[in-house]
């Protein structure tokens, strides 16, 4: 059990999920190493932070489908109801003639 996906480092998760890579050609032609690294290249292209595999759906993730979507639904419920709350402030104001059409 000491080499299962929780115990590897996150650049080794992070290489072994085919990274994408991220391109900068403002200043030159294209740069990017041909693989990733453990330390930050010194070039403008550069491939994605290794983080991105904690916050995204791959089986190293670290992040559990039920914890994520209770997480969403609570995100999702406030939006919810700042968008309602935000509609009965307008139609108050509107009913007060605070607002005109």
């Amino acid at each position: 059990m000491s080499r299962t996906d929780k115990t590897k480092p996150l650049w080794v998760r992070h290489a072994e999920h085919r990274p994408r890579p991220v391109h900068d050609h403002r200043y030159g032609p294209c740069d990017l190493p041909p693989r990733p690294t453990r330390e930050e290249p010194d070039t403008r292209c550069r491939w994605e932070h290794p983080g991105v595999l904690l916050f995204g759906h791959t089986c190293c993730s670290g992040c559990n489908v039920r914890s994520c979507v209770k997480e969403w639904q609570r995100m999702t419920r406030a939006d919810n109801r700042r968008e309602r709350y935000a509609g009965r402030r307008e139609a108050h104001r509107h009913l007060t003639g605070e607002i005109d059409d």
